[in-house]
């Protein structure tokens, strides 16, 4: 099978050329083909891809895309790859040799339409003291994605947009990704994964987790402070609140969604029982402070972040309910 790599960025040429870097060193990255996305980047991208191209062992192509959003830019990848496997990476990352094999054999071996596996973190400085790689709220902020030594069909989790690949046929079934999700600029809005695993599931495709298909994330010194955590999981509630509106699906657990939303008491246009949720974790907090876990502590002030976003993108849509329930809205083929 031919593997098109797809890998947006935006603004950050110096990681990009190390990740390209990287990637050359894959195995059969030779008969694939790596495509670039720039996404109305306003550095030295272009010129950067240019000048690797002309030594990278395989192709590597440079595209424009000017509509701002991480999603918008996967789509224009996938309308100008020729593979029969679209395999998705991030501009920050780096790679095992074997990385497209494994994901060739977790594909043919399981005969499913998408596979993921781990992303391992690359410290930039060193890990502090209240950041738990125990806890997968403190995992998620650091894109660190791994599931154990088995692997297994992916279900509750969704899998990780920087270390995924993706049937050509899957994206006919299910549709493309939608940029109402997604990264845009500097902002910290996500959820394009998961929306678009869902639609997946929702149109009989299969996807696993394969442990062996191994990426590492660069994890910079600015991302490893409580400030940084902070503000991505506010935007982490601001991103469930928009699938949370366009969906009505759970915004703590969207896969889990059992509750027609559109009959469930509301406050401000937030679900009546996040509230209590608010409460306990006010006071979870409280408790681990006192008695000395900055650890624990700071894992449930995590949520109280989430709900703060959550609180200001229901409030900018009106507090109004969603249109209706998840099972109507996830429609393959629409996006």
């Amino acid at each position: 099978m031919k593997f098109s790599v797809i890998i947006p960025t935006y603004n950050r040429s110096g990681e990009l050329e190390e990740t390209l870097q990287s990637l050359s060193k894959v195995s059969t990255i030779d008969a694939s083909e790596v495509i670039v996305i720039d996404n109305n980047s306003h550095d030295d991208t272009a010129e950067v891809v240019g000048r690797l191209s002309e030594t990278f062992p395989g192709e590597l192509r440079y595209v424009f895309e000017g509509e701002q959003g991480k999603p918008a830019a996967l789509n224009t990848g996938i309308a100008a790859a020729t593979g029969d496997v679209f395999a998705f990476t991030d501009d920050d990352h780096r790679f095992e040799p074997d990385w497209l094999e494994a994901s060739a054999r977790g594909l043919d071996r399981l005969g499913c339409d998408y596979v993921g596996g781990k992303i391992l973190p690359l410290w930039g400085a060193p890990q502090p003291s209240w950041l738990s790689t125990e806890s997968s709220r403190h995992r998620s902020v650091i894109g660190h994605a791994d599931y154990g030594p088995e692997p297994f069909e992916f279900g509750k989790s969704p899998a990780m947009g920087g270390n995924m690949a993706v049937r050509r046929e899957a994206f006919e079934r299910a549709g493309l990704w939608d940029n109402r999700l997604g990264r845009r600029g500097k902002t910290l809005l996500g959820q394009e994964q998961r929306e678009w695993c869902m639609r997946a599931r929702a149109a009989k495709l299969h996807g696993f987790y394969i442990p062996d298909m191994v990426v590492y994330h660069v994890v910079p010194p600015e991302r490893l402070t409580r400030k940084y955590f902070r503000k991505w999981f506010y935007w982490h509630g601001i991103s469930r609140a928009v699938l949370y509106e366009n969906f009505g699906v759970d915004m703590e657990s969207p896969e889990e969604t059992v509750l027609d939303f559109t009959k469930v008491p509301h406050i401000a246009g937030v679900p009546r029982y996040m509230y209590r949720t608010f409460l306990r974790s006010c006071v979870d907090t409280a408790r681990a402070y006192a008695r000395g876990d900055s650890a624990g502590a700071f894992d449930h002030e995590m949520w109280l972040w989430f709900f703060a976003g959550v609180v200001r993108q229901r409030r900018r849509d009106s507090g109004a309910r969603p249109n209706s329930p998840r099972r109507q809205e996830l429609t393959p083929g629409e996006r």
